[in-house]
């Protein structure tokens, strides 16, 4: 059982600059050809100031940690009974080519179901800017089977 004492521990925070090559290399990978995440002058007729994240992109960064499964060796979890449950996004204004942003991650919930033998394990991210200004929350569910 993983131990409910972590509820509540908050990660070390990551900042990484979103660039231009990483979104557009991020668009075409998820088969997405709008073009405003590939193209500037598209992005900027939108009405963006350069070229937009597209809307699972931040997610991704958390793979840019030094440990990217950094809260699964934490909790003591074996990658190979780890499932992916969910995510969800809310975006409170959007994260363009050249901002710095930073994630925040924090367990909020361990909880089980089926005696045990599913765990699953609540991951809350808020995304700043450069400006201080929350751009995002992200939050997942990892299931871990017993």
């Amino acid at each position: 059982m993983i131990d409910r004492k972590h509820i509540g521990l908050s990660l070390d925070p990551l900042t990484v600059e979103i660039e231009k090559g990483r979104l557009r290399f991020f668009a075409k990978a998820t088969g997405e050809d709008n073009p405003i995440y590939t193209d500037e002058n598209a992005a900027r007729a939108a009405g963006y100031r350069s070229l937009p994240a597209p809307p699972t992109f931040l997610f991704s960064l958390g793979f840019e940690k030094p440990d990217p499964f950094e809260l699964l060796n934490l909790l003591e979890v074996d990658l190979a009974r780890v499932l992916h449950g969910e995510q969800s996004f809310t975006y409170h204004k959007p994260v363009c080519a050249g901002d710095m942003v930073t994630l925040n991650s924090t367990i909020t919930d361990i909880y089980d179901k089926k005696g045990g033998a599913l765990e699953f394990i609540v991951q809350k991210t808020d995304v700043t800017d450069q400006d201080g200004d929350q751009v995002a929350e992200l939050q997942q569910v990892v299931v871990v089977r017993n």
